[in-house]
């Protein structure tokens, strides 16, 4: 959780002083990137803390973590719309919004595709089990009758 924050805080920083700058806030897109991505993993990794069943995390470390990416995501708006062109923000959110639900479906996918290799790999087992079984009872019964 503290190395997340710390790469937002370092992108943000990055960000900060382009803006103070006067460069355009195009120029630090790789930065606010790795800010967002650093943002979401931090959010995720909050959820999952809270979800488990042995969950015993410092909480108020948690929120304070969240809240200081909160205030950096509400600097970030202000720079855009002021430094950004008109309608930035709203840009943003649209995109952001459209690149998690991506994000989502593309791990959906691989959990669906990791729960199809699991099973096709479960009956692999089974069949050559199957097979292994099917053999010794082929070769105990020609042993039996003096054919081998």
């Amino acid at each position: 959780m503290l190395a997340e924050l710390a790469a937002a805080n370092a992108a943000f920083a990055v960000i900060k002083q382009a803006v103070a700058n006067g460069k355009d806030i195009a120029t630090v897109g790789s930065h606010i990137a790795t800010f967002i991505t650093n943002q979401d993993d931090l959010r995720r990794k909050a959820e999952k803390k809270k979800r488990s069943a042995f969950h015993q995390g410092n909480d108020f470390e948690e929120f304070m973590a969240l809240e200081a990416i909160r205030e950096k995501e509400e600097e970030l708006k202000q720079y855009m719309i002021y430094a950004g062109r008109r309608g930035l923000w709203n840009d943003w959110l649209k995109f952001s919004a459209q690149a998690r639900k991506d994000r989502q479906a593309a791990e959906e996918e691989r959990r669906r595709n990791i729960k199809k290799l699991v099973e096709i790999a479960v009956i692999s087992f089974f069949c050559i089990i199957g097979l292994g079984i099917v053999a010794v009872i082929v070769y105990a019964g020609m042993k039996n009758r003096g054919l081998l």
